[in-house]
């Protein structure tokens, strides 16, 4: 899933995340450094962790559409709620046998805190895992990513409509930027899906407005990926669990019963489920190391290049084609994205 695919929601939870992965695969749900760092961590080089991070990100979106489109295994719901379940497990097996979930003993979480500000950034983070991972039945693993870079625009447009922030001549030349290089990678998509569009559209409205809500109710709380995870996955777990029976039933589980005993196609064994969620772990944990060995550029630029090389790698994979005028556009984009990044959103 989706998930944990963002280079930029690992630096700080503030306006200036700017969420692109896990996709689908699994992506961090808050994300900041610790005030005080896990005393056992070992220190990693940005040359050593950050290609880690970028095979893993690549590798969990690489490996859902393949279950997605060619398993044809068409059950994000599904597959998200199996991530979710499977990192809330995790996160708890880790917190008794390693130190790198020490910070969530700084994070109390009281009744109030819970409903007033857990659950609805809950909500909004399976609305986004959902519908991102949705996308993939519709649109190419390239033309997602294009889109994804559409991200800091919804999160400025919310901050401006909600006053927490007032729009800038630099501010609106990045809007102009982002908006029209995705407008233009658009018009260039062979394949474009209407459906698909709307679908993704709505994952990355569901996650600005997740960005600025913890922005807004969980200002000053430290948390990093893991810590995060360790909080939101079981939560939005349960959320999916409520979700899965009027979207996706029982068919799901059925196919996968089917391929234990039989030859039932698509073949989803345990093996490729485990394997799967696996993968987008470890995404997270590679996310606790990487958010402490760069400057903010450092992994802006990081970011870019990982998007980049997954595009090409799609194209590579399940063959089409990146015209002139998508390419175009979605370079101009980038410049927008980074621009956004180098300002701090500001």
């Amino acid at each position: 899933m989706e998930k944990c695919e963002n280079i930029d929601q690992l630096a700080s939870v503030d306006l200036r995340d700017d969420p692109h992965n896990h996709s689908r695969d699994l992506p961090p749900p808050a994300t900041a450094q610790h005030q005080q760092q896990p005393r056992s961590r070992p220190k990693l080089s940005a040359a050593a962790i950050i290609p880690v991070w970028i095979v893993l990100s690549s590798g969990v979106i690489i490996y859902n559409n393949y279950i997605y489109n060619t398993l044809h295994f068409k059950y994000p719901v599904f597959l998200v709620t199996w991530h979710l379940t499977f990192a809330a497990i995790g996160t708890r097996v880790l917190q008794r046998t390693t130190h790198l979930l020490d910070g969530a003993k700084d994070v109390p979480v009281s009744k109030d805190m819970f409903f007033r500000s857990i659950l609805p950034i809950g909500l909004l983070f399976s609305g986004s895992l959902i519908l991102s991972n949705t996308a993939y039945l519709y649109l190419s693993v390239a033309y997602i990513q294009m889109l994804k870079a559409f991200t800091p625009v919804a999160i400025l447009l919310i901050t401006w409509a909600t006053r927490i922030s007032e729009p800038s001549r630099k501010l609106l030349l990045i809007v102009v930027m982002i908006s029209s290089g995705v407008a233009i990678a658009s018009k260039g998509e062979r394949w474009f899906s209407w459906v698909g569009f709307f679908i993704q559209a709505g994952g990355v409205g569901f996650e600005a407005t997740r960005l600025v809500l913890i922005q807004t109710l969980l200002h000053g709380l430290k948390m990093d990926p893991l810590v995060s995870l360790h909080l939101y996955a079981p939560v939005c777990a349960l959320i999916n669990l409520c979700i899965l029976p009027f979207t996706e039933g029982v068919e799901p589980l059925r196919i996968v019963w089917g391929s234990i005993v039989g030859s039932y196609v698509p073949h989803i064994t345990p093996f490729l489920l485990l394997t799967n969620a696996l993968l987008a772990f470890l995404l997270n944990i590679a996310a606790v190391f990487l958010v402490g060995v760069g400057s903010g550029l450092v992994l802006t630029l990081a970011g870019v290049l990982k998007d980049v090389l997954l595009v090409a790698g799609s194209v590579v994979i399940w063959g089409g084609d990146i015209g002139v005028m998508q390419a175009s556009g979605y370079s101009i984009a980038l410049c927008g994205l980074v621009m956004f990044k180098v300002t701090g959103g500001k």
